[in-house]
């Protein structure tokens, strides 16, 4: 028998684990990883090449972007959470082991409760659940949702066991409905499993006019008959939009969805959803089944000194900034990542996963469009205070520390930020675009990638336009890798001696210093001009300031 493509065949492997043995719901999943086998599995993989860093500013822009996608650093936190719904998930298929006839025995359960509408009626009352609940809670934007599917992708969806004509979900996640209703809970399960297993749940369930009752009824003998490993309900939050009778009647469908039909389950929401779980005593106790876990920013922390070593042990903040670092698409990319930078980052961010990253990808953006070309912690300021502030409010509560101002912002939504993503990249058009019209080889995406890789070499601009005119008109047959050793030799002879435009290079105007290299006196100038004090402190960090004092000194 064919099976659709995202549908597996079953292959068993022995587990090493005695309960988890002889059973095929287990034994058909992947072995429990290492963790340094979790740490790959896990990792985003960024496509990043070095030399991309010298391509015209809107193919730049469309590499930072996937930057927004690609990129996942596992942390500590991933650790624990893969842990705990890898127990989840195996706990939960010990008890319903179809060789042994126990799901059977869930299913007849099943059937007792879809003809009698009473969620709590059994007829096997042997049936055991082995299930456990977790309840996950964090401020959006720190990724907890994103967290749960990146370690739930590590696990085929769909299972086939031809042995037993059955087919297995080991996860399914959906979403809590705006309205709070447990109707549109069960229509949103229902169009979920259709579209994994290319059923027709909502047709047949959906479009009748069954009560509540029913309907969740026949959600949990659903459940059990396509063996969901793990139901992963997010958004709880929306259920503090109902009266809580309505909140306290989801909750009780959640306990017996555990307890009764031996479904784990994690719930997933933002600090507001804390209350709901103090709303009745058994759903909070079932709510920490396997444990609760609130997902914080990252915090940062000093550095910690290895005891072995006796070196500095780097936090995770360290860790992930160092990393992120690495994916820069500026041409002055080499800059080095400071205290001062690192500790603005983590101002300005408070940790949250999210705007970390976003505050990285707009600073590039917004570096492309000035033609600055580096990252800066004076740019990194600039772009929260013009793109982030829809952002504000959040931040200021997260660095308040207080859960009453946490809670009130912790459902907000980056959809700002992500229209100023899309402007930012139409800006970078529109630069490129006048930049082009200026130089004599526009036309040229060769000639370009030449100019902008000898660009990013250190070599001047103005300089650089008729050599890389000549070198392109004089050795058409020759590629890029040909090309820049001869404009570099070209470069560093005098002009006399070579054949180049009697034009004689622009002076780079006052306005246009900032676009220098970071070496250069007016680019330190550009970037302080209006604090005399600090632009005395760079240009004696840099040694550029004479220290007449210690002279005198060794003079005496």
């Amino acid at each position: 028998m064919s099976l659709p493509h995202n549908i597996f065949r079953a292959v068993y492997q022995e587990s090493d684990i005695e309960r988890y043995k002889s059973n095929p719901f287990i034994e058909a999943l992947p072995k429990v990883s290492k963790i340094n086998e979790l740490k790959i599995k896990l990792e985003g993989k960024v496509k990043y090449d070095p030399a991309a860093g010298y391509l015209d500013a809107r193919q730049r822009a469309h590499e930072l972007c996937g930057l927004l996608d690609d990129f996942f650093q596992p942390l500590s936190i991933h650790v624990a959470l893969e842990e705990k719904i890898a127990l989840m998930i195996r706990g939960g298929y010990v008890a319903r082991n179809i060789a042994t006839g126990q799901l059977q025995q869930h299913l007849q359960n099943g059937y007792e409760r879809m003809m009698t509408g009473d969620i709590n009626s059994f007829r096997f009352a042997e049936a055991p659940s082995t299930a456990r609940c977790l309840s996950l809670i964090g401020c959006s934007g720190c990724g907890k949702s994103s967290s749960v599917l990146r370690i739930l992708a590590t696990y085929p969806q769909t299972i086939y066991h031809e042995q037993y004509n059955t087919y297995q979900l080991t996860y399914l996640r959906i979403e809590c409905p705006v309205d709070g209703s447990l109707k549109s809970l069960c229509l949103n399960f229902f169009q979920e499993v259709d579209k994994y297993l290319h059923t027709d749940l909502t047709e047949r369930y959906g479009r009748k006019r069954h009560s509540t009752e029913v309907l969740l009824s026949f959600m949990g003998q659903v459940a059990n008959q396509y063996a969901i490993g793990v139901l992963v309900i997010d958004e709880i939050q929306r259920l503090g939009r109902k009266q809580q009778e309505g909140q306290e009647r989801m909750l009780e469908f959640f306990v017996a969805l555990v307890n009764i039909i031996g479904v784990p389950v994690i719930l997933v929401g933002t600090p507001k959803a804390r209350p709901i779980f103090e709303l009745e005593l058994q759903s909070a106790r079932r709510s920490t089944g396997i444990g609760s876990m609130v997902w914080e920013p990252l915090p940062q922390y000093k550095n910690r000194i290895d005891k072995e070593t006796g070196k500095p042990k780097p936090t995770e903040w360290r860790l992930l900034t160092d990393k992120l670092w690495q994916y820069q698409w500026l041409i002055h990319r080499d800059e080095p990542l400071t205290e001062e930078i690192r500790n603005t980052w983590f101002e300005l961010s408070q940790g949250v996963l999210d705007i970390v990253v976003k505050l990285f990808v707009l600073a590039q953006l917004r570096a492309i469009i000035t033609g600055v070309e580096r990252l800066s912690s004076k740019l990194f300021v600039k772009v929260y205070e013009s793109e982030l502030q829809p952002i504000h409010p959040m931040i200021e509560a997260l660095k308040s520390g207080k859960a009453g101002s946490i809670a009130k912002y912790s459902d907000l939504q980056f959809r700002e930020i992500d229209k100023r993503l899309l402007e930012l990249s139409k800006q970078i058009s529109e630069v490129e675009a006048t930049k082009l019209d200026s130089l004599p080889f526009a036309s040229d995406s060769e000639a370009m990638r030449l100019y902008n890789l000898l660009l990013g070499m250190g070599c001047d601009s103005e300089l650089l336009v008729p050599l890389v005119k000549k070198a392109v008109k004089d050795h058409p047959n020759l590629q890029i890798r040909g090309l820049i050793p001869l404009v570099l030799e070209w470069y560093e002879q005098t002009p006399d001696e070579i054949e180049q435009s009697k034009e004689k290079p622009k002076l780079i105007k006052l306005k246009d210093w900032h676009t220098l290299s970071s070496n250069d006196l007016r680019f330190g100038y550009s970037q302080h001009k209006k604090q005399s004090t600090e632009l005395y402190q760079r240009y004696k960090q840099q040694g550029n300031i004479f220290d007449i004092t210690a002279w005198l000194k060794q003079s005496v």
